[in-house]
């Protein structure tokens, strides 16, 4: 891989762009990650990548080399014009100019077999993004997605484990997770105030647990969150989940959990094994 950095401050410097903090852009500059990246992205001639946020197009370069074809998706016009400058030489090349969230993806998929996302995601709507591609239930293989350390730690974390937030049980629910890598904020310009974290998702064939509802499932621990401090008892009294505390407490006694659970303490069948009881 040729010098990034200096590539990336040529494109800068023609372009007369800075890095746009509302966007939370920060430019990639360590051939290392790129390629980790597109390593463990595990690209081939069949797929098709969609990349979110390509900004520069540092990564998008060797995504276009590696597989069949590129789908970008890009919110900022300026870089609109840079992608298109670069890469429209390319057969394998699309660009989509909009926001990701109001994207209907499973449109751009449509009969891909071999779909897989690869980001370098903007951090600040990290969580909405990831949400989407997993609530939509698109048909794709894998998500490989760089962002901030902390959030990254808590998406790949097992349920119950020390790092487990509310998103953690949906990551869960939907894939099995790893970490590739960690990210020095020196890997880019501008510096980010934080460390990030390359992380694979692979989209598992059968969900983790077994559930008519899931929905009531994701509820239950959305309202347990809430209140992440207070007992899962109280969480989910308070938020009207148990119409009682008695309620809660019977339900609690039955499934064997001990009352002052707290929510981050329960593995994902035991949120499901409460929603089954609620059901009824």
């Amino acid at each position: 891989m040729e010098n990034i950095l200096e590539e990336t401050k040529n494109i800068m410097k023609k372009y007369g762009i800075r890095a746009n903090k509302s966007l939370g852009q920060n430019f990639l500059i360590n051939p290392e990650v790129v390629e980790n990246i597109v390593k463990s992205s595990n690209i081939n001639k069949n797929d098709l990548i969609i990349e979110i946020g390509p900004g520069l197009g540092t990564l998008t370069k060797y995504l276009l080399e590696k597989a069949g074809k590129v789908i970008c998706i890009e919110l900022d016009t300026k870089m609109i014009k840079i992608l298109q400058d670069r890469f429209s030489k390319y057969s394998n090349f699309e660009i989509i100019n909009a926001d990701v969230l109001k994207v209907d993806l499973n449109q751009i998929i449509k009969n891909n077999k071999n779909v897989k996302i690869v980001a370098n995601l903007p951090y600040y709507i990290t969580t909405p993004i990831i949400m989407k591609l997993l609530e939509e239930k698109l048909n794709i293989e894998s998500i490989t997605v760089m962002i901030q350390k902390e959030v990254a730690d808590r998406l790949i974390e097992i349920p119950g484990g020390k790092n487990t937030g509310a998103i953690t049980y949906t990551v869960y629910y939907y894939c099995e997770s790893e970490k590739i890598m960690e990210v020095p904020n020196s890997s880019f310009i501008p510096e980010p105030e934080v460390t990030s974290e390359v992380i694979k998702m692979n989209l598992r064939k059968e969900p983790a647990v077994k559930i008519d509802n899931p929905n009531i499932m994701f509820m239950i621990i959305k309202s347990a969150f809430m209140q992440r401090r207070k007992t899962l008892l109280n969480a989910l009294t308070n938020t009207k989940v148990f119409i009682n505390k008695q309620e809660g407490m019977n339900i609690l006694k039955k499934l064997n959990l001990d009352e002052n659970v707290r929510a981050e303490n329960l593995k994902l069948q035991d949120f499901a094994d409460i929603a089954k009881e609620i059901s009824k």
